[in-house]
């Protein structure tokens, strides 16, 4: 029988894929085709076993909602270590729920039950090395060991799959990127090619608060905004 929790998660039996909506979509969501529809993925053995509660999915939410100047939706799933639980849950995403960004959080190191990049590999079209490699770049300023994850970005049919970090700190640190005292960027973060990267796969043109992150797009691909 499933159990509220303070946080108004659920609690379901052992190995049970969790979705909610995050408040924060109501007050993003407009509900048009054109809404950029994001998918986040908890990959944790422990958080989905009521062990202790989730802290990607509620991170990834509040940097998104700091981030995004255009109107958003969100789906959630709460995963274990379990690689094709990650695919299913993946694929769903994309394919059932036209997801057009989809951002994983854990299970990327070399552990045996690491294997968030193996599910992500598994149902892409396409790789994205770049958002890897920049990724492990950011955590490098940190620790050496940064060369321990394996981090992969990926297309699946038009939309873009990024892995990211496990630790709500690594997670603003790796789509923000790293700042001067002054706010200038020292080293980008990756969410910078984000917006231009969904543009060129026909997503929705999604625009962002440049305090918090500046999306980069060559002249020919921007808009005129507010922003």
């Amino acid at each position: 029988m499933a159990a509220s929790s303070r946080h108004g998660f659920t609690r379901f039996p052992r190995y049970c894929i969790i979705l909610f909506i995050s408040p924060i979509c109501s007050l993003h969501s407009d509900n048009t085709m054109d809404t950029l529809r994001i998918g986040l993925i908890s990959v944790s053995d422990r958080a989905a076993n009521g062990i202790y509660q989730d802290q990607g999915i509620p991170a990834l939410e509040s940097w998104l909602a700091a981030a995004l100047a255009t109107p958003f939706e969100i789906e959630t799933r709460l995963v274990p270590d379990e690689q094709p639980m990650i695919e299913q849950a993946i694929c769903e995403l994309v394919d059932e729920l036209f997801c057009h960004l989809v951002l994983t959080t854990g299970g990327t190191g070399p552990a045996r039950r690491d294997v968030t990049p193996d599910a992500t590999l598994a149902v892409a079209d396409r790789e994205m090395p770049g958002f890897g490699e920049q990724m492990r770049q950011i955590s490098l300023q940190f620790v050496p060991t940064a060369i321990l994850s394996r981090q992969v970005g990926v297309i699946r049919k038009q939309s873009l799959i990024l892995n990211l970090p496990g630790q709500p700190k690594s997670i603003k640190e790796t789509l923000e990127g790293l700042k001067a005292e002054d706010g200038t960027v020292k080293v980008p973060g990756i969410f910078a090619a984000v917006p231009y990267c969904l543009q060129l796969l026909e997503g929705p043109y999604v625009e962002t608060h440049r305090d918090v992150v500046a999306a980069f797009r060559p002249k020919s691909a921007r808009r005129e905004t507010n922003n």
